[in-house]
């Protein structure tokens, strides 16, 4: 007989709401949170001192990441940004500002833009001080909702194998922040939330 798993139920409805929610938002009120979001990211201490940090680009009505990735990388800072693998998993490349993207559409999955330079190899990843992860919600504890697709999860236990502990950081709106999503035994509490209206750490 087929195992249901209530969890996994639920974590595939809050997505869908998650979702809804932020394809109601206007394009105006999704720049200016980016803005905020960048100007409040960049104070965060873990990504101040960061020599690298792993990012992503963010698509669609997600909380904009571009004007951060900017940011960071006229500061200096080493970008790795990811390139989806066939299989779900993530190879990495360097951003170098806003001519090294490339507009990739992934067989049956939205169009990305992904690093266009040379590819790093997975475990690039283990030299990021920081890593942003992508989230639909963060809870009390800490623990993150994805979209499901188990990239990050692939990615957080390579870092853990690796023995590398960056700080853990996601970018969400401010109604994001929620008092409880399922979690699973492998989920890991991320250290930083920042959403408009301030950051939350947790641990």
């Amino acid at each position: 007989m087929a195992e249901t798993d209530p969890d996994k139920a639920t974590k595939r409805t809050l997505r869908g709401e998650f979702l809804a929610v932020r394809s109601r938002l206007t394009r105006d009120d999704a720049q200016k949170a980016a803005a905020v979001l960048a100007e409040r990211a960049l104070e965060l201490p873990e990504l101040a001192g960061a020599r690298t940090v792993a990012a992503y680009v963010s698509v669609g009505s997600e909380p904009g990441t571009r004007a951060l990735l900017d940011a960071l990388h006229a500061r200096g800072t080493r970008v790795l940004l990811p390139v989806l693998l066939a299989d779900n998993d993530l190879d990495w490349g360097a951003y170098d500002g806003e001519g090294s993207l490339e507009r990739v559409q992934h067989t049956g999955k939205i169009e990305l833009l992904e690093p266009s330079g040379a590819r790093l190899g997975p475990d690039a990843v283990t030299e990021a001080d920081a890593v942003l992860l992508p989230g639909l919600a963060v809870d009390e504890r800490g623990m993150r909702l994805g979209r499901g697709g188990g990239s990050y999860d692939r990615v957080l236990a390579r870092l853990e194998r690796a023995g590398a502990d960056p700080a853990l950081v996601v970018l969400l709106y401010d109604a994001e922040v929620v008092a409880r999503v399922p979690a699973e035994a492998h989920d890991k509490p991320v250290h930083a939330v920042v959403t408009p209206s301030g950051v939350h750490r947790f641990h």
